[in-house]
């Protein structure tokens, strides 16, 4: 047997199974890849949030600040006076109102609605006339009139002993209003805001001329 016949070629070895190995890696790359998507939405949502909550503070805080709205005296009137009669009709105790009529100013850019409206009216410490308005409301930068129908008295009013010398030195008798509009501002549908106005106001009526309403001074007063 001569050397050539005990050489024989090597049998290759088997080649290893991969196809499990390279399901496993792409398994396990695009479980990778979901999680990145995953994480890449959430730091998109988080910085979306932070820029829209930013843009709404803004927005609250600088464009719709909220304003005092403001209270205006448009003019005072009196019924049940009449000019012949004078000081006797007051002092023997017809009934008398007064008409208010005043405005509510809206500074902001949103409507200001106001709840029921108070007004009072003085003499000298005493309540001799109240009024109550209706609800309403005053539009972005607009205005909302009203006016209200005050009844005086007579009864408390000339409990005052000083009454009849005012009236005889001067004609006049010294009034003191008080009205009061309470609401809130809503803004973006959000935030509310409570705004509550006060009007003081002093005047004095003229009654030796048909119950004239003279030197009317106004000032308002704001709680936010």
């Amino acid at each position: 047997m001569t050397e050539q016949e005990h050489v024989r070629p090597l049998t290759p070895a088997s080649a290893l199974p991969s196809s499990d190995f390279s399901d496993n890696n792409k398994q396990t790359l695009q479980r990778l890849r979901r999680r990145r998507n995953r994480i890449k939405c959430l730091i998109c949502i988080i910085v979306t949030s932070l820029v829209l909550t930013t843009v709404v503070l803004t927005l609250v805080f600088m464009v719709f600040r909220v304003k005092a709205p403001i209270i205006e005296m448009n003019g005072v009137t009196v019924n049940g006076q009449d000019s012949t009669a004078g000081t006797q009709i007051l002092l023997l105790g017809t009934n008398i109102s007064m008409i208010v009529d005043v405005s509510v100013k809206n500074p902001n850019s949103v409507t200001f609605r106001y709840s029921n409206t108070t007004t009072d009216i003085y003499y000298k410490g005493i309540v001799v006339g109240e009024a109550r308005g209706p609800p309403g409301k005053a539009r972005a930068h607009g205005k909302a009139r009203m006016n209200m129908t005050v009844d005086i008295r007579i009864d408390r009013l000339v409990l005052e002993p000083g009454l009849v010398r005012e009236v005889s030195v001067s004609g006049l008798v010294n009034l003191w209003s008080y009205t009061k509009v309470s609401g809130k501002v809503k803004i973006m549908g959000i935030v509310k805001k409570h705004v509550t106005v006060k009007m003081n106001c002093t005047m004095a009526v003229d009654i030796s001329r048909q119950a004239i309403i003279q030197d009317v001074e106004c000032k308002n007063n704001i709680d936010l």
